[in-house]
């Protein structure tokens, strides 16, 4: 089965207050060396899977740069990346290829090397249309910006295009959020992400919510309630407007769904270069540290979360994939897809045994108008969206431990 290719950029000209990403503003002086690794561990591939056990497959139909902000890498950087992934990988003719990009760094130069990197989807980090609201988080945009860089686009004859929105930022109101669908809507844009605002640790808003503070003007971040209640007009605003939700955070006119999420959802394989790039590949007879003495189904490695361990050369973290995790994968990957769990393929891969132990769960959860149960297929209800995280709890079973992680030194 064909991969999917990502590659992490960690660098942007702004770091927004709410990003929880391994992503920073660094000097344009480390670009060069970041991107030289990168396309070295590309040129490794195929000998990292072997170490960690991975069956390789080199064809590729989806490439996916996300970040961070790609496009703040110099067009001759852009362009030794995606030489590195066509020396290296068989990319098939018609792969989707998409590059997240931030409003205003899209200048004619730019598009010109996108376009001639074989890019044919673009996803713009919009956030949202109301301006004030952008800034308030750190975004350096106004509407008037992505509107300029939607046309340039289009001119060049990128027409997939990507609109990411944000639901719960501060000062955000159902009367802002609902201008801001608006406008997305007005675009055309074939494609849209609608996230909700995370608070944890890992973001400087977050933090600042938790502690109770001021900055980053958390105390106007909406309530709880009042961000799902954002998201569930999103879903209906789109949904009328003809773009149709095909998965939690994301929204689709028909056949532009991205293909490249689809293989996370799937559990498809995928390979990530760079920092904090996960991969899932089959797994393949696990070997040397990777060899923990279960039946693997798959095997999941990623690469060091900050910028300095990666160039460093800090060991790949390798953990295993067991049938009974690969199990619950499926559930609760599946169930983020809006058409669900086909469950007749679940006992087909797993067993009819491994189906039963899930029932009692999911007769459960659809009383408390969590699932719903249509014949073989079993999907989120739009309740269960709102509280997917509890859901996909209930099938991470305790009946068995949990895979053990280990760490791989990286291929020399």
């Amino acid at each position: 089965m064909p991969l999917g290719l990502y590659i992490s950029v960690p660098f942007c000209r702004s770091k927004c207050s709410y990003c929880n990403f391994a992503s920073d503003v660094f000097s344009p002086q480390r670009f060069a060396a970041y991107v030289e690794r990168v396309c070295a561990d590309m040129a490794r591939a195929a000998q990292t899977a072997e170490a960690v056990g991975g069956s390789f497959e080199a064809r590729a139909d989806t490439v996916y740069l996300g970040g961070g902000t790609p496009s703040v890498l110099a067009p001759a950087q852009l362009e030794q990346l995606f030489r590195a992934v066509r020396e290296n990988f068989d990319v098939a003719p018609d792969a989707e290829i998409t590059v997240e990009c931030a409003p205003g760094t899209l200048g004619p130069e730019m598009v010109e090397t996108l376009l001639g990197c074989g890019v044919n989807r673009v996803s713009l980090g919009v956030q949202s249309f109301v301006d004030a609201e952008a800034a308030a988080v750190g975004r350096l945009h106004s509407r008037e910006i992505v509107l300029a860089d939607l046309e340039r686009l289009r001119a060049a004859g990128v027409t997939n295009i990507n609109l990411d929105l944000l639901a719960g930022l501060p000062r955000q109101t159902p009367a802002s959020w609902h201008e801001s669908l608006q406008v997305a809507v007005a675009t055309g844009a074939p494609h849209l992400s609608v996230y909700m605002l995370e608070v944890d640790e890992d973001s400087r808003l977050g933090r600042e919510l938790m502690a109770g503070g001021t900055r980053y003007h958390a105390h106007f971040v909406p309530e709880a309630d009042t961000i799902a209640g954002l998201y569930t007009m999103a879903c209906e605003t789109l949904e009328a407007a003809g773009v149709a939700q095909y998965e939690i955070s994301n929204f689709a006119r028909p056949g532009k769904e991205s293909r490249h999420n689809r293989k996370y959802w799937t559990r498809q394989p995928y390979c990530g270069f760079g920092v904090d790039a996960h991969s899932m590949l089959p797994a393949e007879g696990m070997r040397g540290a990777a060899a923990l003495g279960r039946e693997n189904d798959a095997v999941r490695f990623a690469t060091a979360d900050s910028l300095d361990d990666f160039l460093a050369g800090k060991p790949v973290t390798v953990t295993p994939v067991g049938k009974r995790a690969a199990l619950e994968e499926a559930f609760f990957l599946g169930l983020r897809l809006n058409h669900g769990v086909d469950l007749e393929r679940i006992s087909f891969l797993f067993g009819s045994a491994a189906l039963a132990e899930f029932a009692a769960t999911i007769r459960e959860l659809a009383a408390l108008n969590l699932l719903a149960v249509e014949g073989k297929n079993v999907r989120l209800t739009p309740t269960g969206r709102l509280l997917s995280n509890e859901v996909f709890e209930r099938f991470l079973a305790a009946a068995e431990p949990r895979e053990t992680t280990a760490t791989v030194a990286p291929v020399r």
